[in-house]
């Protein structure tokens, strides 16, 4: 049990002592609130996964933690009981919902966010965009539109059932449920109507184009002068998201582009454009994306790079500068789909994935830039250093490094040496997590050599490595 996004822990004892610290608790339950919803297990020490033998919860201490949070919270829906751990010992399971048609807040007027493992406050001038948010959460599970639950596209709803069969993250428990109850687990329905989820997923073309906004995409390549040579347009309806991706990646040519070099005594090939890229861009512009906003995704392909421009902003809590290790799910519901069928990784691993990819393919890492009204991601085609190509192969057959591992070593031997800031400043994590999360296992494997210089520590790779 590890504090993520919808966990935190709180040791038994301050609740205990004479004067607790209540609006601590308050603020955490706005946090979660104005999240995904979360629980804050009482009675479990940050470092436990288990409360301490032989604890026992009297019921006078969750009725008090609950009226307690009820008096000094606004707009946020709790449960607190009792849970009997496998070592018989009891802890406090407080479950915080997720705030869907207003923003939480404490009783003296501040507003908070989960982000991560971190309760962060939300600034005034965010409060719009959290609201905006707000109602883009709410998106998924709408019925605007009336369409009865039986009025769905019986091909699309076919052949999500054998999407279903065939993915190995779905139980059995799962795969042998009705048509109707398969609807409802995915909440492609709620009661007679069809969600906007469902719509999008396995409803006709006509119900597709009525959604405000169902995803349509651009594809325009520019040619050494910039101006336009080629465009295709996805603006027909009549694909699901699944679809879409698919479509998208077959028609266009340049993705299948290549370079070779030498790799010993054969030729490896490197795609301008990696697949497993693609896909991630492609996939996090169609999951993330607020679908409250009017805007096509566009993919532009210049002679030296390709851009995704996605409408809509980050949401609330994720920035450029952090978009490598923070999460904030913005269509939960749709992202479950798209795990399920294995069209994406685990939430908030698909950014490791493009770095990963990118860097072992001696490449720059991807720029996000946050406009005014669009996220746009470029990624450049040109190899900047052929030699990490086969030197990050070696390695990672060796010693199997972890994700965070072959990044921060790709961006080490992609310029032979590189300073902890400036490792900090492109992952977006202080100097202190990169040394002991993304650093120590190159150091302790002698991948990796570092030079404590007067001003900023200095990472190289160690010149006598045996690959």
């Amino acid at each position: 049990m590890i504090e993520n996004s919808l966990i935190e822990k709180k040791s038994i004892l301050g609740f205990l002592k004479k004067n607790p610290d209540w609006d601590e608790l308050a603020k955490d339950c706005v946090c979660f609130a104005n999240a995904q919803g979360g629980h804050i297990y009482v009675g479990i020490e940050d470092s436990d996964s288990e409360p301490p033998e032989n604890q026992k919860i009297s019921n006078d201490l969750t009725a008090k933690i609950l009226k307690q949070i009820q008096n000094r919270t606004i707009s946020v829906n709790i449960t607190a009981s009792v849970i009997e751990s496998e070592n018989k010992s009891e802890y406090i399971d407080i479950n915080i919902q997720r705030s869907l048609s207003s923003i939480a807040s404490t009783t003296n007027g501040r507003y908070y966010l989960r982000v991560n493992d971190v309760c962060k406050p939300v600034l005034p001038y965010e409060l719009t965009r959290l609201m905006n948010d707000r109602q883009a959460y709410n998106w998924e599970t709408q019925q605007l539109q009336k369409i009865s639950r039986k009025d769905y596209d019986i091909e699309k709803f076919e052949q999500f059932k054998k999407d279903i069969i065939k993915s190995s993250r779905i139980s059995n428990f799962v795969k042998s449920k009705t048509d109707d109850e398969l609807i409802d687990y995915y909440f492609f329905a709620i009661g007679d109507y069809l969600t906007n989820l469902g719509i999008l997923w396995i409803g006709k073309r006509h119900d597709r184009a009525n959604l405000l906004y169902s995803p349509t995409v651009q594809y325009i390549k520019y040619d050494e002068l910039d101006r336009k040579v080629n465009k295709i347009v996805w603006d027909e309806f009549s694909m699901n998201p699944k679809e879409l991706l698919q479509s998208v990646w077959e028609s266009i040519p340049e993705f299948k582009e290549s370079l070779e070099y030498p790799d010993g005594i054969f030729r490896k090939n490197i795609y301008n454009y990696d697949e497993v890229v693609v896909r991630e861009l492609l996939v996090n512009a169609l999951v993330h994306r607020p679908y409250t906003t009017r805007g096509d995704i566009f993919i532009n392909l210049y002679l030296d790079r390709l851009e995704i421009h996605n409408p809509g902003l980050l949401p609330l809590g994720v920035s450029p500068e952090n978009i490598l290790h923070t999460s904030v799910q913005r269509n939960p519901l749709l992202s479950k789909v798209f795990f399920d069928l294995m069209l994406m990784e685990k939430e908030g691993s698909g950014y490791d994935t493009i770095y990963e990819v990118l860097l072992a393919n001696g490449k720059n890492v991807p720029v996000v830039e946050e406009k005014n009204d669009r996220v746009v991601v470029t990624v450049r085609k040109n190899i900047v250093n052929q030699e990490v190509i086969n030197f990050i192969d070696k390695i990672n057959k060796k010693y199997n490094l972890k994700s965070k591992e072959l990044i921060a070593l790709g961006l080490i031997a992609q310029k032979k040496s590189t300073s902890l800031k400036d490792i900090s400043k492109i992952i977006g994590q202080d100097t202190k997590t990169i040394q002991q999360e993304w650093m120590y296992g190159l150091i302790e494997h002698g991948i990796i050599l570092f030079e404590d210089k007067t001003t900023e520590l200095i990472y190289y790779i160690n010149p006598s490595i045996n690959i």
